[in-house]
């Protein structure tokens, strides 16, 4: 088929990757704009977009699609279809009508649940068992479309939102190009009224441990918002980043140090695998702990 892609992160190169491989014709690739980064700030492009040039693809990277040229760029690309995957701007109906299939997107949740911004980050955080991705074909509303694939898989116990995410990328890979292959017979199923939860934006402030909440929460925020922002809490004066862990035995007063990185909650206690200090790499416990005189209890 001849395809657009649409997306910008990490999240968003293993689909276009197996889209290429899978034989299909990309007429052009919609990013966000290269972003300023690193030391000297110079404008760095993002991860499809460098994927995208070393394929050598056309890239397109306009700051918005709403004008009547920029539409009008996307409906003379004569696409079968737009696969997008994790893009950041809004499809403007000329965009979803243009393409003869639509625009097809592939959503990391079990919709109608987490629909929005940061659905692998809340499913973690909300203590779900299970996960998944979706095909869906999209439409005005926010992730209202009806889903044309759908496939689950388990989150696991110790899981982060970096493992999960990139589970979720191969499986999405995997689902587009079967979906495209049968895009004839595939029907759309019209999603629930019921079920429907919205995955906000991660916001910096909900980065905070509190230690006075029970550890499955605590341990669930940590894991959720691995690796970035990172859960965050004072040790020794010092904000340390806390990247991964575990439930754990043990009962103290809140924050308070147990042994070795285990560290009592309002309930039960958390096992911290790895963390990192500031302007430090991330680190397992057991070489952190080498470094660090460690305090008797967390803030």
């Amino acid at each position: 088929m001849r395809l657009v892609f649409m997306g910008s992160p990490d999240f968003s190169v293993p689909v276009l990757e197996a889209l290429v491989a899978a034989g299909h014709e990309i007429a052009a690739v919609y990013c966000q704009p290269p972003r300023p980064a690193g030391r000297g700030k110079k404008d760095r492009p993002g991860p499809v977009h460098a994927r995208a040039l070393e394929l050598g693809l056309e890239v397109r990277h306009p700051v918005s699609l709403k004008g009547a040229d920029a539409q009008r760029d996307f409906a003379d690309l004569n696409a079968d279809a737009a696969v997008v995957v994790a893009y950041g701007l809004i499809l403007p109906q000329a965009v979803l009508d243009a393409p003869a299939y639509g625009c097809l997107n592939i959503h990391a949740s079990l919709l109608p649940r987490w629909r929005g911004a940061a659905p692998i980050h809340r499913a973690i955080m909300a203590g779900d068992q299970d996960t998944g991705i979706c095909i869906m074909q999209m439409e005005a509303g926010l992730d209202t479309g009806p889903v044309l694939l759908r496939e689950a898989t388990p989150i696991g116990a110790q899981e982060t939102t970096a493992e999960l995410h990139d589970r979720l990328s191969d499986m999405g890979s995997r689902m587009i190009v079967e979906a495209l292959a049968r895009l004839d017979e595939l029907v759309p199923e019209t999603q629930s009224e019921h079920g429907v939860t919205y995955a906000a934006k991660i916001d910096k402030a909900e980065a905070r441990i509190d230690w006075a909440r029970p550890a499955v929460e605590v341990d669930r925020l940590i894991r959720g918002l691995s690796p970035f922002p990172g859960a965050k809490c004072d040790m020794a004066g010092e904000q340390v980043k806390l990247l991964a862990s575990r439930l754990a035995q043990g009962q103290g007063a809140p924050g308070q140090v147990l042994s070795g990185l285990t560290i009592a909650c309002g309930e039960g206690a958390i096992e911290v695998l790895r963390a990192q200090r500031p302007g430090k790499r991330a680190m397992e416990a057991e070489d952190f702990l080498r470094g660090v005189d460690l305090p008797d209890h967390f803030s």
